[in-house]
């Protein structure tokens, strides 16, 4: 198929905003691919490449750009194939050989085919095919049934990995996607609430935990063979022994948990999260910080004992595992409806030093990767994991740095992301030297005042309230917003909503 027919299907989904008409134009254009340019295709729609980051710069593209090609000849595999050759080149010379590739490229294609190649290389493809529409598209073109198709990408970690199996076997390629030892399930997220009575008034009777600042893992055991997985999926057992340790030591046989890891002070005080996640850095002196930073897991669900059970309660799920851990490593637990009975476990859990609690349905499922309405979480103060979109260069005290931080959540409707003002406050010289540093590696564009970043840096943001401003096109702002720390552990697509913070400013969303 032809290159050309995936930028005019994306033209025409950007050109609706109505939900079914995206869907079916995804649907029939995946219905005419080849069974090898489905995933590439399926990338190119979702904004991406199949390559992941191809390590192009805005000034790169700029040298490189060519008069646009006449007629469009360029086939998916022509521009997979050429982008591929762009992600492996390395070295000395690489600037100029990564021109020459792109240069290359650039000349065979239609001025709409630069647009989106442009797009996609910068990471500024918006034209709404959010995974929940690729999901549904794929769907309707498969015939499967939208409810196995999101349960397969949840199990398989993404949409990509299930897209060919479907399109091309329909509900029998799907077969291997689901819960399975030592293959990371997507981790279910939460929602924010603004308070227990906001809580308790969506949950009713409620699960109530610790909401602790620490890093999340999975641990996958079979027999004496363990692993631990970061949020991100990635096998981090090595940097862990003692939790490894723990976990082989447990009676079960089979298991997969989910829970967070810390470290506490000589004073029993929970680390603040950037301590504890030095356990995790790249240069490891393992055998040191054992001693210095030893961690300690806390389990709050259980996914699999012997036999899947990631479908089973809440409250079930949550038995079974206070069956299997001991009760010095079970998150701390109370089930009510009572607000007054909340909000004391609410100072109990802050007393302690963490960041609060986690509200769930006892009677919800795990929804692996969704962000539901079942679980909420309760912080004081009010934060918000936001995506930082772009940063102005500092004056007086901070010349030279990138202070000023665009901040923004992820627009579910409308693609993107929605702005929500700036801020500069919070930032040690530390965290100013680290973002001059590491935001111009993922520089998308800049003026003289301001370099625009690769939407992919996640940051925690406390705030005092939410107020209505016509400064920005959300129509919305932080009031007081501060940086409280980066998440490194935390990738954009794991950001806050734009509907949640609609909702928690009192606004419904349209």
């Amino acid at each position: 198929m032809l290159f050309a027919d995936v930028v005019d299907t994306s033209r025409r989904i950007a050109s609706t905003s109505k939900r079914l008409e995206k869907t079916g134009l995804l649907a029939q254009l995946m219905k005419r691919l080849a069974p090898e340019e489905i995933d590439v295709a399926v990338a190119f729609l979702s904004g991406a490449a199949r390559q992941g980051r191809i390590g192009v710069g805005y000034a790169t593209v700029r040298e490189a750009m060519q008069p646009p090609a006449a007629e469009p000849m360029l086939a998916i595999a022509d521009v997979d194939h050429s982008l591929s050759e762009l992600a492996a080149v390395q070295g000395r010379g690489s600037e100029q050989r990564k021109r020459e590739l792109l240069s290359a490229l650039l000349n065979r294609a239609t001025e709409p085919e630069q647009k989106f190649l442009v797009g996609l290389l910068m990471g500024e493809i918006r034209q709404g095919a959010l995974e929940g529409i690729m999901l549904d598209a794929i769907a309707k073109a498969s015939g499967v049934a939208p409810d196995r198709i999101r349960r397969a990408a949840m199990m398989a970690g993404g949409v990509a990995r299930i897209a060919r199996p479907a399109l091309e076997r329909g509900e029998t390629g799907l077969t291997d996607f689901d819960i399975q030892l030592f293959r990371p399930v997507q981790p279910m997220l939460a929602q924010s609430a603004e308070d227990v009575n906001e809580a308790l008034g969506e949950l009713g009777n409620a699960a109530l935990e610790y909401k602790l600042d620490g890093a999340r893992i999975q641990v996958h055991k079979s027999g004496d063979q363990v692993a631990v997985y970061s949020r991100a999926m990635n096998d981090v057992s090595a940097a862990i022994p003692e939790v490894v340790s723990a976990v082989r030591a447990l009676p079960a046989r089979d298991l997969i948990l989910d829970g967070e890891v810390l470290s506490f002070d000589t004073n029993g005080r929970p680390y603040p999260f950037q301590v504890s996640m030095r356990r995790f850095g790249r240069k490891l002196d393992v055998n040191s910080l054992l001693n210095e930073l030893p961690m300690k897991p806390y389990w709050f669900d259980v996914l699999y004992h012997d036999r899947p059970v990631i479908d089973e309660p809440q409250q079930r799920r949550f038995d079974d595992l206070a069956g299997v851990v001991p009760v010095s490593n079970l998150i701390p637990h109370l089930i009510t409806a009572s607000p007054e009975q909340a909000d004391e476990f609410l100072r109990t859990a802050l007393d302690a030093g963490h960041e609060g609690i986690m509200a769930k349905s006892p009677e919800a499922a795990y929804a692996a990767g969704a962000r539901g309405q079942s679980w909420l979480k309760i912080k004081q103060p009010r934060t918000l994991d936001l995506v930082i979109l772009a940063a102005e260069w500092g004056n007086g005290r901070r010349q030279g740095w990138l202070s000023n931080l665009h901040l923004g959540a992820r627009d579910t409707v409308k693609g993107g992301f929605a702005m929500l003002g700036k801020t500069f406050k919070g930032l040690t010289d530390e965290m100013l030297a680290w973002q001059t540093s590491e935001f111009q590696k993922i520089e998308i564009a800049r003026d003289k005042y301001t370099v625009y970043l690769e939407p992919k840096i996640v940051a925690e943001i406390a705030f005092n309230e939410i107020q209505i401003s016509p400064r920005y096109v959300s129509g919305l702002a932080l009031r007081f917003a501060r940086v409280k720390r980066y998440r490194p552990d935390k990738i954009a697509e794991e950001a806050d909503t734009f509907e949640t913070v609609q909702r928690l400013a009192g606004i419904a969303s349209s």
